[in-house]
């Protein structure tokens, strides 16, 4: 990037002096590479501390490495957080991780075998029930309100008469929403072991039920789960499941077990009981491979699960942060109408389940499960993926340094003393510009050699 003492358009004059600031001191060029390693975090943690390697059979120092050397005497590492809000570039490293372990689900690969193509599975979507008419754009016709919305319109997804808007009712079902998902997972075998005509026992010996997930907002507020499941035999996806287990029983049985599925809130206060269960609109519908006709692809599948992995509820514009006490509403004037009073409805409930933590999780609007989930035996773990980059990034160092490789001599070994203390994290505002900058380089970069391969692999399909 050129520097320029010219102020660019839209940049603050403190921010911009705040940024010559810091590209004219004399670890800049550090500064730019350590932040450049992080893909250009918005939030990097900042450690101070040194790591020894040693040859334990000598003792001889071989390698050593201080922060007292880098600018500010700090090493910036990436935050890791997966909010695409919160930091672009951490969130597509997470992104990317969720597209490979739900992709190797679908086709093999991490440890997954190929096989795993052959295996019935299907992509289902479950949504929440009706809380209460809202602006919408259905396929025919217009809006309850007889106007036809624009794509992206503010007034889609709210209420139209927001006082009969049952916003209790929402809350509290994302709150439960995990807990409806759970009783999936217990009914669908029993579905299924009744469709065969088995027992359950007989059902585990023969057949196991493995999936991925992923939470997503509607635009109403209420959340929905998107979710990849596949049949596998008795041993994972490793053994393949038995000639009767289709994607048409597994379809059938999901839409069982989710009209099954309920969790009975209690009365309290002056809330009624309320039963909470899924909405009808159930979506299910089998997954196939390139080549096979179908429409929804495995890669298809994969990138639609991967890109809600880094979203939250800030999508229906509440923040992406908790919310102290009910007055800081009022320093939020951006607040749709809509959200806020979702959030009221957290902060009037909390008093009356108290167990539910719905004000704790009032920026979530009473959601308070996971985004991402699997069965275990699905695919990799992200914990596994994360392991493998560090690994690589490692053995790369340990190349560069001249450093045994394990690897390739198994006598190899070192000893690694480090001393790590936490120092901080962020950045002062023109390096979160420039940040800003080096991150949208390597997305322009990353996006134009992918468009290369597409290309390439186009003209050799022609």
């Amino acid at each position: 990037m050129e520097l320029t003492a010219e102020l660019p358009a839209g940049l603050d004059p403190t921010t911009w002096q705040d940024f010559l600031r810091v590209a004219g001191t004399d670890g800049f060029d550090r500064w730019n590479d350590q932040v450049r390693r992080t893909g250009g975090c918005s939030d990097p943690i900042h450690l101070i501390g040194s790591t020894t390697t040693l040859d334990p059979a000598t003792g001889q120092v071989l390698y050593s490495y201080d922060t007292s050397a880098e600018p500010g005497g700090r090493l910036r590492v990436a935050c890791g957080n997966r909010r695409a809000s919160r930091c672009p570039a951490c969130a597509w490293t997470y992104a990317g991780d969720t597209y490979q372990l739900i992709l190797s689900g679908l086709t093999g690969g991490k440890g997954v075998p190929e096989t795993v193509t052959d295996h019935p599975r299907v992509f289902a979507t479950l949504t929440a029930p009706s809380f209460g008419a809202v602006h919408n754009r259905p396929a025919r016709g217009h809006c309850r309100c007889r106007t036809a919305h624009p794509d992206g319109a503010p007034e889609l997804g709210t209420p139209l008469d927001p006082e009969t808007y049952d916003y209790a009712g929402a809350v509290l079902w994302n709150n439960h929403a995990s807990d409806l998902w759970r009783y999936i997972t217990i009914y669908l075998p029993r579905e299924i072991a009744a469709r065969v005509g088995i027992t359950q026992r007989e059902l585990r010996e023969r057949l196991r039920v493995s999936y991925g997930k992923v939470a997503e907002y509607q635009k109403r507020g209420a959340i929905h789960f998107h979710a990849v499941i596949r049949f596998d035999g008795p041993d994972g996806p490793d053994t393949p499941p038995p000639a009767w287990a289709t994607a048409g029983l597994l379809a059938d049985a999901l839409r069982a077990a989710a009209a099954r599925a309920t969790v009975t809130v209690p009365a309290a206060g002056d809330e009624p009981v309320r039963v909470l269960h899924w909405g009808t609109q159930l979506d299910v519908q089998p997954i196939g491979a390139f080549g096979h006709g179908e429409e929804l692809t495995e890669q298809a599948v994969a990138s639609y699960v991967a890109k809600y992995a880094t979203k939250a509820a800030e999508t229906t514009g509440t923040v992406d942060r908790r919310i102290g006490e009910l007055a800081e509403l009022d320093k939020l004037p951006d607040l749709p109408a809509h959200t806020r009073r979702l959030i009221q409805a957290c902060w009037d409930l909390d008093g009356i389940y108290p167990d539910r933590r719905l004000w704790a999780w009032a920026h979530m609007l009473g959601f308070r499960g996971h985004f991402s989930t699997k069965a275990r035996r699905y695919s990799t773990t992200l914990g596994a993926l994360r392991q493998a980059r560090a690994d690589y990034r490692a053995n790369q160092e340990r190349r560069e340094r001249g450093l045994p490789d394990p690897d390739t001599d198994p006598e190899a070994t070192t000893l690694v003393i480090a001393h790590w203390a936490y120092a901080g994290h962020g950045h002062t505002p023109g390096e979160s510009w420039l940040a800003q900058q080096i991150h949208r380089d390597i997305a322009q970069t990353r996006d134009a050699a992918r468009q290369a391969r597409a290309e390439i692999s186009e003209e050799e399909e022609w």
